[in-house]
């Protein structure tokens, strides 16, 4: 079943709880996250498709997202979905396309429009990255520790270093994807609670996870000071806060 081993066990008993990374992580990602959230429920990441393992013929959400839907095809009860960024965005598409399938959300970082934005410059500047990075101090010391423990977690580890876990051009038309259209008709779709997390120094168009959780009854906006993209690492304990408050409340 397409999809059906990129999903990992990571342990816990009750709630399904499923974890989503960003463009560009992978499962791994969540390693410091998994702990904690295992005391609220059966923890489970996934790899997205194109990202160490093979991208679907045409790189749509649609298409990512019906990958994930058929891994969790075995499962009747519905998920608390968590996604970063891209994982973010599968995740509400996921609610919106699948909604028997999720009982949750938590939206770390992530706008339903990027509209007119590109990511050429950015996939010109990953292709003159020094791959591979020999030793994890030249990740830490070209990306800084955060990023650096994203890439660390995410990239393939060979004999003489670590290498992107994807194709340039793969990762470059996913995001080339969002700056043509938007999501927020599968965000209006959408009934069930939500917390939405945003970083002081985000990445998401200004307003616009504000504005997502004014639409929806059952969304909770949190801004994280001092935190960038990457929130869950940036900022943990914050992080951990937050979430940790709205899956309690939840019953």
């Amino acid at each position: 079943m397409a999809g059906e081993s990129a999903l990992h066990d990571e342990g816990g008993a009750g709630q399904p709880i499923l974890l989503l990374h960003g463009l560009m992580g992978s499962s791994r990602t969540w390693v410091r996250q998994v702990p904690w959230l295992r005391e609220h429920g059966h923890v489970f990441t996934f790899d997205a498709a194109g990202h160490g393992r093979p991208a679907p013929a045409e790189l749509t959400t649609e298409a990512f997202v019906d990958d994930l839907a058929a891994a969790l095809a075995p499962f009747t009860e519905p998920w608390v979905v968590i996604g970063h960024s891209m994982g973010a965005l599968h995740a509400w598409f996921l609610a919106a396309q699948y909604p028997e399938k999720v009982a949750a959300l938590v939206l770390e970082d992530m706008a339903p429009d990027f509209r007119g934005r590109t990511a050429q410059d950015w996939a010109a500047m990953i292709s003159n990255w020094p791959q591979p990075f020999a030793t994890r101090e030249d990740l830490f010391e070209f990306f800084g520790p955060v990023a650096g423990q994203y890439f660390l977690d995410s990239f393939d580890k060979r004999a003489d270093g670590w290498y992107l876990h994807g194709d340039v051009d793969t990762f470059r038309d996913i995001s080339e994807e969002w700056g043509g259209r938007h999501f927020w008709d599968q965000w209006a779709s959408i009934t069930v609670p939500a917390l939405l997390i945003e970083g002081e120094f985000t990445i998401t168009p200004d307003g616009q996870m504000r504005a997502m959780a004014e639409q929806h009854a059952g969304a909770h906006y949190v801004r994280i000071e001092q935190a960038g993209h990457l929130i869950h690492d940036d900022q943990p304990e914050q992080y951990r806060k937050v979430v940790e408050e709205f899956l309690d409340g939840l019953g």
